[in-house]
Formats: structure tokens, C-alpha cells, sequence
């Protein structure tokens, strides 16, 4: 098994690197609706990406597939999903949805013309899951940690994965069989939890998907767009030896990964609470 990648960029040059370099998922993010609110005082990236990004992107792809992010439903949800189809997406992920109506609102609207992803990151959602769950054309599921962690008022997203919060959603997917996965990762060796670690947990839990995040390639702090393809032909390829490590562990490698990220994850929360004391 190798998880599928996803890298969210509106970069057409950054695109055609990250496809090269063997990213499975490109990403162009149209959410914002409310996000701001949620997530202005946080160091996060708020996308400004915009709806003709998604045929700009496309046109660019050969073997990549092409995920856009729409708003949550709201009055426009119709006419956007329509566009972001036309446009090339192929798979359309619906974020911040509490309700199981919403997510059937969103399966009609997609209507099966291309994959659905749903991004699960409210504890409303969570709360009703084993009904959200039984709405038909569920292609995917991504666990978002970052807004459902402080939907939770947690300190620190991981926390999530020590709680055991992620190992319960995860065995409700693959009950229903729905490919699933959870959260970003860094560079290998790199982040507050090492990229490792978490890659390990995705093994552990059958998780089939990751994303990339800001930290794994930030063009912010990247010169030229040959910094950028080292970058990630180096990071890709070190992920994908590192998968094949994990594809020889036995099961109590994994277990002991659990419980270092247990450790880990307390010592970094604590930290951060006497910060904010």
C-alpha cells in the first residue's frame, strides 16, 4: 500500500513539479466561506485561491488527479459545484458540514459526475457519523484535524490521534469501506510530530491518504522552482522508502510507534499549555 499524496497549490509551474515528483492529488482550495473566523488567529494558510484556478491547474495535469475544495453548503453550492465539474475537477471535497443533510445535499448536487470526498472536522459531524455514513456515493473521507481539534478545544491537533478519536472514525470507515485518511505531514524528521511517526499511524490504522502540508514545500521560502522540485523529488522519494520499510514491520513495531506518539503528543500539549498560562 502506498498512501496517496496531496499537495495544494494554485501554481501551475509548482503543479507540473509536484505531478513530476509523484504527487497523486493535486489540491486548488475555494474554501472561505467562515474560515477566516475560525482560523484568522492561527499560524494555518487561508488559500486565496479562485474558481478559475481549477481549469488553469487541470490543464496542466497528465497523470495527477485534480481535487478542489468547494465552500460548505450554502446558497451558491449548486452553481459552484457545477462550474468546479465543467472546469475539470475530479474529485470534489465538501468541508466544514455538521449535518447529515448537508452531505446529502452535496451528493445531489455532484450527482456521481465525478469522486466525492467529504473533509470531516466538526464535532457535530462526528457526533452523527453512524447517519452521515449511511448516505450512498461517500467516495472518500479525509479526518481534518486542525479545525476539529479546535472544535474540540484542544491545544495541539495530534491530540486527536492519542485521544483515540482517530482509530474510532477510521474503523467506522472501513467498515463501510470507504477509503479514508487523516491530517498532513511535514518532511521526514521535520514538524512538532515527526513526519515519521504519524506515516507509521497511517499504516497502523489502514489510512490510504495524506496530505502534504505548508511545511512539507513552502514556496514562501523557496528561491526558484528548482529549489522546489529537489524539494520534493527528495521528500517524495524519502516517504515512499520509508513506506517500504513499514510494508516489513511487524505488528509490534506499530504498536510501540503508538505509544511514542502518545508520549510525544502529552509532552508537546503540556508545553504548549504553560505557554499559554
Amino acid at each position: 500500500m502506498a498512501l496517496k499524496l496531496m499537495y495544494i497549490t494554485n501554481n501551475t509551474e509548482v503543479a507540473k513539479v509536484a505531478e513530476k515528483s509523484g504527487v497523486d492529488w493535486l489540491f486548488i482550495d475555494l474554501e472561505i466561506n467562515g474560515k477566516e473566523d475560525r482560523q484568522g488567529h492561527l499560524d494555518t494558510v487561508i488559500s486565496r485561491h479562485h474558481i478559475t484556478d481549477v481549469k488553469k491547474i487541470k490543464e496542466v495535469l497528465h497523470t495527477s488527479e485534480l481535487i478542489v475544495r468547494v465552500n460548505p453548503i450554502f446558497q451558491g453550492s449548486k452553481a459552484e459545484i457545477d462550474r468546479v465539474i465543467a472546469d475539470g475537477a475530479d474529485i470534489i471535497m465538501l468541508p466544514f458540514f455538521k449535518t447529515k443533510n448537508e452531505v446529502e445535499t452535496f451528493v445531489r448536487y455532484v450527482s456521481g459526475r465525478v469522486k466525492t470526498m467529504l473533509l470531516l472536522e466538526t464535532p457535530e459531524a462526528v457526533g452523527v457519523i453512524d447517519d452521515i455514513l449511511s448516505v450512498d456515493g461517500i467516495d472518500f473521507i479525509h479526518i481534518g484535524l486542525n479545525d476539529l481539534h479546535l472544535g474540540y478545544g484542544l491545544t495541539f491537533m495530534f491530540e486527536l490521534l492519542s485521544d483515540g478519536t482517530v482509530e474510532k472514525l477510521c474503523n467506522k470507515f472501513k467498515e463501510k469501506n470507504i477509503p479514508y485518511g487523516f491530517g498532513g505531514i511535514a518532511q521526514l524528521g521535520q514538524g512538532a510530530l515527526p513526519a515519521e511517526y504519524i506515516i507509521g499511524e497511517h499504516y497502523r490504522l489502514n489510512s490510504t491518504m495524506v496530505i502534504l502540508s505548508r511545511s512539507f514545500c513552502d514556496m514562501n521560502k523557496i528561491k526558484n522552482i528548482e529549489e522546489a522540485e529537489e524539494l520534493f523529488e527528495r521528500g517524495i522519494s524519502e516517504v515512499r522508502r520509508y513506506e517500504n520499510e513499514l510494508s516489513k514491520k511487524n505488528r509490534d513495531f506499530f504498536e510501540e510507534n503508538r505509544l511514542s506518539i502518545i508520549n510525544k503528543i502529552n509532552s508537546i500539549s503540556n508545553q504548549k499549555v504553560k505557554l499559554d498560562e
